[in-house]
């Protein structure tokens, strides 16, 4: 991780990590979490990880070391020690957290990340894994329990794992991808019969209502484009 000097404003950064990194520590505190991948890591005497769901606050002088996965892409805010960043703590990454990162405002991403709700250590929701594992497989009958029993997680807590990072319920979410994935094989000219049969939808008709109602399009013009 970096070496700079304690920053006189929070710092923001995407950084990319692989490996390892032996036990260090800094004189200034870090807020991070995953934008892809997962990190693990030993803070203090605990271990802990942070990936896209939960983030994690590391203060200053606290030694740390981690383990990366190979696509990590961390987001990165290095800060002078403060009230709120004196403990170690994680905190759940609300799509507002996501947004005002990608927007690279660092003191309002920092003023968000303190107000986001605390979270124990728990089981997280590998939401780059789940999404690749429903875009193989959007044919099949995917219920809310059946994604939360990938996760090894219970129904009603999946649900509400994924409203907090998402926003959505789990079965808006899966629509959600339903449709982007219905919308790229229209536009390759795929007949709507096929592409309904692709992505889960009972029948022609029914992917042609659902586009209609969510996107505001029709299947005849998606083929034009």
């Amino acid at each position: 991780m970096s070496d700079h000097a304690v920053p006189l404003e929070p710092l923001l950064s995407v950084r990319s990590y692989s490996g390892e990194q032996t036990v260090h520590s800094h004189d200034y505190a870090q807020v991070l979490f995953a934008w892809r991948g997962r990190m693990d890591l030993e803070v203090g005497p605990s271990t802990d990880f942070a990936d896209n769901s939960c983030g994690l606050v590391i203060p200053a002088g606290c030694t740390h070391a981690y383990a990366a996965s190979p696509d990590l892409r961390m987001v990165v805010i290095d800060v002078a020690p403060d009230v709120g960043l004196d403990r170690s703590r994680r905190f759940v990454v609300t799509p507002g957290v996501r947004q005002l990162a990608a927007a690279g405002r660092a003191d309002r991403l920092l003023a968000a990340i303190l107000q986001a709700p605390r979270v124990g250590v728990r089981r997280g929701i590998a939401l780059d894994g789940l999404r690749a594992t429903l875009a193989g497989a959007l044919h099949e009958g995917w219920t809310t329990a059946r994604m939360a029993a990938r996760c090894s997680l219970s129904t009603q807590r999946f649900h509400a794992r994924m409203l907090e990072l998402t926003g959505l319920s789990p079965q808006a979410w899966l629509r959600t991808l339903r449709l982007d994935e219905a919308q790229r094989l229209l536009r390759r000219g795929l007949t709507l019969e096929a592409v309904a049969a692709r992505v889960g939808y009972a029948s022609a008709s029914a992917l042609a209502h659902a586009l209609r109602r969510d996107r505001e399009v029709g299947a005849r013009s998606l083929r034009h484009d």
